[in-house]
């Protein structure tokens, strides 16, 4: 397995296997094994979780944010998930979800959760075609890096 390298900058913090570390300076993590982590630059906080899809992203996070707690998120996955794909009749969407279930269906979380996030801008179009011009839906786009050493 090859050695995975995760840069932080001062003060920012990781989430590993459901901890949460924060770092004092820039420093250079080395992953020797395989590790379930986010990036706190990719955490979204519940009140930005106003459309379905970055409540899905909302959900999916919690299960790598917490794996000991993923039978929770799994509880709401399986309720959101369905009435999304009942929702929903954007064909790239639909799609998007069912890649989605797939994805956690195989254990492959970090997968899902970007698959996710791509679907967002196609959602801001979608209920931007339906909303006025003066949206109250902020944009959500943090710079998703490899964040799973899988």
């Amino acid at each position: 397995m090859a050695i995975l390298r995760i840069s932080l900058r001062a003060g920012e913090r990781i989430f590993v296997n459901g901890a949460v570390l924060k770092v004092d300076r820039k420093t250079t993590l080395e992953f020797l094994n395989d590790v379930t982590f986010l990036l706190e630059s990719h955490v979204m906080q519940a009140e930005q979780a106003k459309t379905p899809m970055r409540q899905l992203y909302f959900i999916v996070q919690m299960m790598l944010m917490d794996p000991n707690s993923s039978e929770a998120a799994m509880v709401l996955f399986g309720k959101a998930h369905p009435a999304m794909l009942k929702t929903y009749s954007n064909r790239d969407i639909i799609d998007g979800l069912l890649e989605v279930e797939d994805l956690i269906g195989r254990g492959r979380n970090f997968e899902a959760l970007k698959r996710v996030r791509s679907m967002i801008p196609l959602e801001d179009q979608i209920l931007g075609e339906f909303s006025d011009a003066g949206s109250t839906v902020a944009k959500f786009e943090p710079p998703l890096r490899l964040a799973a050493g899988a």
